[in-house]
């Protein structure tokens, strides 16, 4: 008996960029109504093999074969392309806000798929654009459907995408990276969402993502890509339970560990940070007259009490708008804040000149290192621009040597790196990169650094090297962290006390092991239902 036919079948794919090959003969088939997950760090080539599907990569230079349902896809028109592209094949992005037309509102953006793909007239097309939104999960759908993507959330904004890669009904969808910025809450509730639709439409998916957490929830089987070659696939028990190849093996062991955690030291009277009653509020535009006399403010955070001792790190957990970055810009004080917020006894005082010596001792690592270091800067003058202001007595050498130290103590040592100090940071990969940003906060000998999701765009493996680092950092410097953070990972394996915020509130808090393990609030248990410590 023959075996059923594939409905998407990669034959010895083979992608290049000016000559030069990404991905090497790649071989993968998807069955219909299937869930295929293919796993990969950044530059493994996953991306570029999904795109090459729909042949959205114009200057790429594409041999083998894509066959669907039986049809070579490479060999098609680009008419032809054009009404497979959406019809039969559907792709959600990773990044909403930057696939999302800004000019359009949401609504409009799906109910033009709806009259172009399916040639409906505009009203009707406006009402199925509605019930998707409904479908997937949008609150008050008449109402989102008006509304222009920035007014959206992030989770609402990828619920928008995928109603409209399901508006015309494709066999397949593509899912590139589609909750990489997402809560973990949001992460599994998307996931599940598109687990539900794809068994209402019998569609198959395939998932590309670097998240194993999320692939042992999804898939049916699982294709691993290292450096543009297929190493390893098979059904999710057989990847999962035992593994094959020695990247497969690497990224399953790439779970951040709690084994270089300094202890906590007991409680004492005198800690690093204090605050008391702490406040954040923003103006709200109030409509009509009213607002010429009478100002609003929405608040953020709602008198919030806790401190920070020395060498220790206090890990703050909530979904977005729960009031983690305005806590974090308070403790900064990069915001106008109410209560009290003390460092060794001494407050932001709203002035440059005032609060230098304070700012010496907080520092900050972001979130995206390529988005926080100036393009246009080099590695050494971003690191000594700290120095550079607060140590204005040291002289060039001095300087270069404690650049080159701060370097060296983050693992980018200048034999490794030729010319490491004249270099760009567009020459470094994410986790390199990473590292520049806290060599540039560690070179000032901070007290406490603020880490805004400082691992949440990095690959698992660079991931758990830089929490790493961070365990060894702070038992060498005794450094106090304030961490924010998403991914209840990185709290199992960074955090001595945890800090749980809901709107604004503080509904839980307590030493790690008792919150992640014992939580006693309905919403922190929620939370770590997302993100199950399987």
């Amino acid at each position: 008996m023959n075996a059923p036919q594939a409905l998407l079948e990669l034959k010895d794919l083979q992608i290049a960029f000016g000559g030069q090959a990404v991905v090497h003969g790649v071989n993968l088939s998807i069955q219909p109504g299937e869930r295929v997950a293919l796993v990969g760090e950044s530059g493994s080539g996953k991306s570029v093999t999904a795109l090459s599907v729909l042949r959205l990569l114009e200057s790429a230079e594409l041999s083998g074969q894509v066959l669907w349902q039986g049809q070579d896809l490479l060999k098609q028109t680009p008419a032809e392309m054009q009404r497979i592209r959406g019809d039969d094949i559907a792709m959600i992005f990773q990044e909403p806000m930057t696939a999302l037309n800004p000019l359009m509102t949401v609504g409009s953006q799906i109910s033009e798929v709806l009259q172009l793909k399916k040639l409906l007239h505009r009203r009707d097309a406006d009402t199925r654009a509605v019930h998707l939104l409904s479908e997937t999960g949008i609150d008050d759908p008449e109402r989102r459907f008006e509304a222009y993507p920035h007014q959206l959330s992030g989770g609402q904004r990828q619920r928008a995408m995928m109603a409209m890669a399901l508006a015309s009904e494709p066999k397949l969808l593509l899912a590139d990276e589609p909750t990489t910025a997402l809560d973990a809450s949001l992460r599994l509730q998307m996931l599940q969402l598109l687990a539900d639709l794809q068994q209402k439409t019998g569609m198959a998916v395939l998932l590309i993502t670097h998240d194993l957490a999320l692939v042992r929830h999804f898939a049916d089987r699982v294709a691993v890509m290292e450096k543009g070659v297929l190493v390893e696939q098979g059904s999710l028990m057989e990847v999962f339970s035992n593994p094959q190849h020695p990247y497969t093996q690497k990224l399953l062991d790439s779970r951040p560990s709690r084994d270089g955690l300094a202890e906590a030291p007991i409680p004492s009277p005198s800690p690093l940070l204090l605050a008391k009653g702490l406040r954040v509020q923003y103006p709200m535009a109030t409509p009509g007259i009213r607002g010429w006399f009478k100002k609003q403010h929405f608040t953020a955070l709602h008198g919030a009490d806790f401190s920070i001792l020395p060498g220790t790190t206090l890990g703050v957990m909530g979904e977005s708008g729960s009031g983690k970055s305005s806590l974090a810009m308070a403790v900064l004080g990069l915001m106008p804040y109410g209560g009290e917020l003390t460092f060794e006894g001494n407050s932001w005082q709203g002035s440059p000149g005032r609060d230098k010596a304070l700012r010496q001792k907080v520092q900050v690592v972001f979130q995206d290192p390529f988005g926080s270091l100036s393009p246009r800067m080099t590695v050494g003058e971003i690191v000594s621009e700290g120095l550079r202001l607060h140590r204005p007595h040291l002289s060039e050498p001095e300087i270069e040597a404690q650049v080159v130290s701060a370097l060296s103590e983050v693992g980018l040592m200048t034999a490794d790196f030729p010319d490491l100090l004249n270099r760009y940071p567009h020459a470094f990969s994410g986790g390199q990169r990473q590292r520049i940003a806290l060599a540039r906060a560690l070179v000032v000998e901070p007290d406490l650094l603020v880490l805004d999701e400082p691992t949440s765009a990095l690959d698992v493996t660079v991931q758990k090297q830089i929490l790493s680092l961070l365990q060894t950092l702070q038992k060498n410097r005794r450094i106090a962290y304030l961490m924010i953070t998403h991914d209840i990972d990185v709290l199992r394996a960074m955090a001595h006390w945890v800090m749980v915020l809901k709107a604004g509130h503080i509904v839980e808090m307590g030493l790690a092991d008792k919150v992640l393990n014992q939580a006693a609030h309905n919403y922190t248990r929620s939370l770590l239902a997302a993100f199950p410590d399987d």
